[in-house]
């Protein structure tokens, strides 16, 4: 072992138990009657690195937003300036009944601790704050550190914090600790995500709900009309039908058909949808879900012509797209497909952009030989994510001239923001000394 591993393994007992600290703190930021977690979540973190040499303080927007934790540890004269990113706020756990413990009682089960937040992302938190313990005195670069409270509903004054604070911010570097690896011992960057829209679409056929044996036959109901409508988004293989959204290539990477069986949960016999290879399809393509149903329920349902139905529909949009084209392409596409002459209306609930990294220059060589050492020679493979962190694109627009670093501690099978969340262990010890090797090469 190395010096420098030699540190992290001795580091790592403590850090873990700071970690369930964490995880004990039920930050839930979109639960109101939890916020006064999310503000002990950021006091705790403020200790955190406050003993470890960081000046660091709690701020917000305004007056009642959520905290985050700005710091800086300044390194030797001309050394290069490194921003760490994670968050300190969680999902909601759902139904605790799905959990094989105690959501926010860190369990360790086999090479797992499982946790909200466990991984996403006070994972993040722990990964920084293990590599500054690492390095100790011989820190080669100044750290600036922004650990923020709104991640997992929408960073809504993020731009504000990054324009407020933006002296006490800007860096050569910036490492987002959000993301995650290609798979247990298969270290990544991610350089590419995508985007989000979602917008609620609602469809009227009739001033009132009528009676079904009057009027059915004649008159549509706007269930049916709706459900005509929905179908029109999605070609016959299922992939999307709206016309002008963009999509593109991805990375050559074989995602075999056993890990994308195990890690989806598909069913026997269920067929995949959509067209091109497997990480065309999760990466660098739209994909269109309906994710919420506005309709009258089994139970109690009475024999009638519903006057109106609402759905959201979700649109993961590609690299090289953006929201207000896929907005446009959306609203055009349901005006020219609502059948039966239905009255149709959108609203827009949020939108996020997708992103894509030039994963070259000295900070991404500087990475990759650090992933290399920590994972013993297996170099990182640089991935896409289908799923959404609309945040980065902020940063890239606040500070233009600095190397964005993606990484993170997540796995195939952590099940962020699901039941049993769980943090690879050995993973885990990887990635701190991944962190403390990356300062360690800047520096250099």
């Amino acid at each position: 072992m190395t010096d420098l591993s030699n540190r992290v393994d001795a580091v790592l007992p403590a850090l873990l138990e700071d970690l369930k600290d964490l995880v004990r703190i039920q930050s839930v930021s979109a639960d109101p009657e939890r916020l006064t977690e999310v503000e002990r979540s950021a006091e705790k973190t403020l200790e955190l690195f406050t003993a470890e040499g960081v000046d660091a303080r709690i701020v917000r927007a305004f007056d009642g937003a959520p905290p985050a934790v700005i710091g800086e540890k300044k390194g030797p004269d001309g050394a290069p300036t490194v921003l760490l990113y994670a968050h300190h706020d969680v999902q909601p756990e759902n139904d605790p009944a799905d959990w094989d413990s105690a959501p926010f009682e860190p369990t360790v089960r086999g090479d797992r601790l499982y946790g909200r937040g466990a991984a996403d992302d006070k994972a993040g938190i722990a990964a920084h704050l293990g590599a500054l313990r690492a390095l100790g005195d011989d820190l080669p670069v100044t750290v600036r550190l922004f650990i923020e409270g709104e991640e997992e509903v929408a960073s809504a004054t993020l731009p504000q914090l990054l324009e407020q604070f933006q002296d006490d911010l800007r860096a050569d570097v910036i490492v987002i600790a959000d993301s995650g690896n290609w798979d247990i011992g298969v270290p990544a960057l991610t350089t590419s995500l995508r985007g989000l829209i979602r917008v609620d679409v609602e469809l009227r056929t009739l001033d009132h709900a009528v009676h079904s044996g009057m009027w059915g036959g004649l008159a549509p109901d706007a269930i049916m009309a709706l459900i005509r409508l929905l179908d029109s988004l999605w070609n016959e293989a299922g992939g999307p039908a709206v016309e002008g959204l963009v999509g593109g290539p991805a990375a050559d990477v074989d995602y075999p058909e056993d890990r994308l069986t195990a890690e989806s949960g598909i069913l026997d016999g269920v067929q995949w949808v959509g067209e091109g290879s497997m990480v065309e399809r999760m990466w660098t393509k739209p994909a269109i879900t309906v994710t919420g149903f506005d309709a009258p329920k089994v139970a109690g349902a009475s024999n009638t012509l519903s006057a109106v139905a609402r759905a959201r529909v979700t649109i993961r949009i590609a690299p090289g797209d953006t929201s207000e084209n896929a907005v446009a392409r959306l609203e055009e596409h349901l005006r020219k497909h609502t059948p039966w002459g239905a009255q149709v209306s959108t609203t827009v609930v949020d939108t996020g952009e997708p992103i894509a990294l030039e994963a070259t220059g000295p900070a991404y060589d500087a990475a990759r030989a650090a992933f290399t050492e920590a994972w013993d020679g297996t170099a990182p493979i640089d991935m896409g994510v289908g799923g959404s962190i609309p945040f980065i694109a902020e940063f890239l627009e606040a500070f233009p001239a600095a190397s964005v670093l993606v990484t993170g501690v997540e796995d195939p099978d952590t099940r962020a923001h699901g039941a049993n969340e769980g943090l690879h262990l050995a993973e885990f010890e990887r990635v701190v000394l991944a962190e403390a090797l990356l300062l360690r090469n800047l520096g250099a």
